[in-house]
């Protein structure tokens, strides 16, 4: 994989994404569509946008639709709209790996070339899965900011999106694998609660942890869940006494850091990922690659990718932000 992570600035727009399966649109164009978790979600309107970038350069028709709630059966009408246009390519972050999996092969079976992104799907009910980081470089990344940030010591808590994210899952699996680990013989987990990356949810469950005394960290492997997490402690009794880390973006996160709620975060960059994902969707569509193991595709700006084993192609590695480099970002 020819890896570079190339950070833009990230200003959502309105997004849109078509899809031919059999059929282009009336130039001949490509039809591709970005059905995302959610479409009010920052992170993912960051990722529509990628998506559509790459259109762009490409001459492909594509648009992004997509429910307002993080729930896995939301994605079901849309899909069925995808079905009935007989787009090129879907491109599609699931809400739940197996709930989905009968409306996604229907929408196979309408020769509907179908992208992963954020969160995989079974290999046979799709033709790549585009992965951010691979999924144990995250959550071990993430276990060992924790640790950086309590000095080995203490309790800490997770705080995820919902309890059937199959990505949130792994990433929290590698961070107990990690946490296993001598260096960390003095930490410990104390619980996962789920915010169903809704934003009051997310803060209810966050001051619920913090009913712990002894709780020193909370990881957010997600987005909304770590705004909400130092939107609370930032005005709250536990900012300086409580560590709040995880996945977040530069542009919600840059005021906790300054004002010292957030010492450090991660996460890659959501634009490149839709971007990635895109030319991945095109390249398929086209017969360039047919997503075995070796296959090799441009990705524009990004450089040439390789693809894996199971279909998977890693963007790169998650960025580490913190009050020394958060100003050179803006997504």
């Amino acid at each position: 994989m020819v890896r570079r992570v190339t950070l833009l600035t990230a200003l959502y727009h309105g997004l849109g994404i078509h899809r031919a399966a059999a059929a282009a649109g009336p130039s001949g164009a490509l039809k591709m569509a970005y059905l995302p978790k959610q479409v009010n979600n920052p992170y993912h309107a960051m990722l529509g946008q990628g998506v559509m970038e790459a259109a762009r350069e490409m001459g492909v028709q594509a648009r992004m639709l997509g429910p307002t709630t993080a729930q896995a059966l939301a994605q079901e009408p849309f899909i069925d709209q995808l079905i009935a246009e007989r787009l090129n390519a879907v491109i599609l972050a699931a809400n739940e790996a197996v709930a989905l999996l009968p409306k996604v092969r229907e929408l196979i079976a309408v020769g509907t070339k179908i992208v992963a992104v954020d969160a995989d799907l079974a290999t046979d009910a799709r033709d790549l899965f585009i992965n951010q980081a691979s999924q144990e470089g995250v959550g071990r990344a993430q276990m060992q900011l924790m640790a950086q940030l309590m000095d080995g010591q203490g309790e800490f808590a997770i705080l995820s999106a919902t309890v059937t994210a199959s990505n949130q899952n792994a990433w929290i699996y590698w961070m107990l694998q990690e946490l296993r680990r001598p260096a960390y013989k003095n930490m410990k987990m104390t619980k996962v609660l789920y915010g169903n990356d809704d934003p009051v949810k997310s803060r209810e469950q966050c001051i619920s942890l913090l009913q712990n005394p002894n709780l020193r960290g909370i990881i957010c492997p997600t987005t909304v869940g770590i705004l909400a997490s130092a939107e609370y402690v930032a005005s709250s009794p536990f900012k300086g006494k409580v560590h709040v880390t995880g996945l977040g973006t530069p542009n919600q996160m840059r005021p906790f850091v300054k004002n010292g709620t957030v010492r450090a975060f991660q996460l890659w960059n959501p634009v490149d990922l839709g971007y990635l994902a895109a030319y991945a969707a095109a390249s398929l569509t086209k017969g360039h690659i047919s997503g075995k193991k070796g296959d090799s595709f441009s990705a524009g700006r990004l450089g040439d990718y390789i693809v894996g084993s199971k279909g998977e192609v890693i963007l790169g590695v998650p960025t580490t932000f913190d009050i020394n480099n958060i100003d050179r970002f803006s997504f």
